[in-house]
């Protein structure tokens, strides 16, 4: 069984309207969010194996601030694929993470988050699936299992949506 998380990046500043989009920082907001994504995280013992990230500068700054409050540090890669893109570039993505890697997990943004999360996942706790279908905040995280040896394996519908933790959950 193999667990994917999927962290959209946490909330970002519009302070700078001449920054492009890549470039935009974590808002105060995100930043504490981040911090206590990662809090809930370590306290829970869910760590990623692997990291996959977009090169966004929030989605970097996220990944971070989660990663600071985990003990064991994961491998980190980046790609750009991750970075609005579309839903079928996370899988691609996912598909590639190493495949000692029993967690592993998605820094990306949305739609792309998630119609992928959504598109994965065939079962799921009702509560969770009922918040997916809603909004995918910024900062969320998405747990998702698969019952697949390899993550090449992955294929949409095959997933079970076990939790969508918000930022306004862990305040």
């Amino acid at each position: 069984m193999k667990t994917l998380l999927l962290l959209r990046h946490a909330k970002s500043a519009w302070d700078d309207g001449a920054l492009p989009d890549r470039a935009r920082p974590l808002a105060p907001r995100g930043q504490i969010a981040a911090t206590r994504l990662g809090q809930h995280l370590h306290e829970s013992g869910l760590v990623p194996d692997h990291i996959s990230c977009s090169p966004a500068r929030r989605a970097a700054e996220t990944m971070a601030r989660v990663l600071a409050e985990i003990e064991q540090q994961p491998t980190i890669s980046e790609y750009p694929e991750l970075y609005l893109r579309g839903w079928r570039s996370l899988l691609t993505v996912a598909q590639a993470l190493p495949a000692q890697a029993e967690c592993g997990m998605l820094v990306s943004h949305n739609p792309d988050i998630q119609d992928f999360t959504m598109t994965m996942a065939a079962t799921g706790t009702p509560d969770a699936l009922a918040a997916l279908a809603q909004k995918y905040p910024t900062g969320a995280l998405a747990i998702l299992t698969f019952r697949i040896r390899d993550w090449r394996e992955l294929a949409p519908q095959t997933g079970t949506l076990v939790d969508l933790i918000t930022p306004r959950r862990l305040a």
